[in-house]
């Protein structure tokens, strides 16, 4: 077990001493990253926590005696490096959406290159196995891991509006992936391991950003522990499905969100108060609130997901659905009339 709680300590304890190598320099130098509205304490927290994570988790990877470092995985370390970099930019100074973007699908398209794929798709009704690995296969294949990391990617990313909350949801996601991983059905060391790097990195940083934080993730860092949790997904024998349940109120959410927007006939890309942690924010909920809620459904959904075969996890995945998107349209209905007292 000294293989998975070492370098889960070594990331920790790594991001722990970037971020306390970082704060007194940002301060130093003033930086403190753009003002923006997404985040509730945006304008006058230091943004160094995706700069302390990323590194962290590539030098707890390269370093790692038990890890093969195979191009798959300099693919995930150079894509996480290169989403640090626009990142960092986009907190310095808001860069186009489409910029960003196009960034976002250079990082996808190059894990895939690099040999992060989905082989195949199990029919969790019938068994049957779609093989992806070959001809028009190959195709899907790439539109499905791109389509993946773009969706958790902005999932993840659209979440880090409050305090504690997308590093919380970040670090269940990967002891989810890490308990999977070890489970004998698929068991996977190597995925368990960089899981318990990616546990470490973003536990250290909930430490300073918890409510009340003393740092924030930043652009860089929200997008890369969603774009890790992809990846982590994809590694772990394509479990899309318990990810999925893992990250249900994030994603839903987000399609939530995107479907506001479409209506209302705004951009898709212009950050507004739209989202679920607002809404109860404004209905007089604490950050610290909404974080245990979140937390606690999430820990819950991931628990159900890691003890049901596939069938099981599509009725979970039909009920939280559900479940999350009437409550959704509860909270909705709720924040209107609590606005018009």
């Amino acid at each position: 077990m000294i293989k998975y709680i070492l370098p889960f300590l070594i990331s920790f304890s790594l991001t722990i001493f970037f971020i306390l190598l970082l704060m007194p320099l940002a301060k130093r130098i003033n930086w403190k990253g753009r003002a923006e509205e997404r985040h509730i304490r945006g304008k006058n927290i230091l943004r160094i926590g995706g700069i302390a994570m990323i590194m962290s988790f590539n030098l707890a990877i390269f370093f790692n005696k038990d890890l093969f470092v195979s191009p798959q995985l300099y693919g995930v370390m150079a894509a996480s490096l290169l989403l640090l970099v626009v990142g960092t930019w986009d907190d310095v100074r808001e860069i186009f959406w489409k910029t960003q973007f196009f960034f976002q699908i250079a990082s996808a398209v190059l894990v895939f290159i690099l040999g992060v794929r989905i082989y195949f798709v199990t029919n969790p009704f019938s068994g049957g196995v779609l093989d992806l690995g070959s001809g028009i296969g190959e195709v899907l294949a790439a539109f499905l891991v791109i389509f993946w990391i773009l969706l958790i990617t902005n999932a993840m990313n659209w979440l880090d509006g409050i305090d504690g909350l997308s590093g919380g949801i970040t670090f269940i996601g990967a002891v989810t992936i890490f308990v999977l991983s070890l489970k004998p059905e698929v068991n996977q060391p190597p995925v368990a391991i960089i899981s318990a790097i990616l546990a470490g990195a973003t536990g250290a940083f909930l430490v300073f950003n918890f409510n009340p934080s003393l740092i924030l993730a930043g652009t860089s860092g929200s997008m890369f522990m969603g774009f890790a949790l992809a990846v982590l997904a994809i590694f772990a024998g394509t479990k899309i499905a318990t990810s999925i349940l893992v990250l249900v109120i994030p994603i839903i959410d987000f399609v939530w969100v995107i479907g506001e927007r479409i209506k209302n006939k705004k951009s898709i890309f212009k950050p507004d108060r739209n989202h679920l942690h607002y809404k109860l924010l404004e209905l007089g909920w604490s950050q610290r609130k909404i974080n245990f809620y979140y937390y606690g459904i999430t820990i819950l959904i991931a628990a159900v997901a890691l003890n049901t075969r596939a069938i099981g996890k599509i009725i979970t995945l039909i009920l939280a659905v559900g479940i999350a998107s009437a409550a959704l349209l509860l909270i909705n209905k709720k924040t209107k009339e609590y606005k018009k007292i």
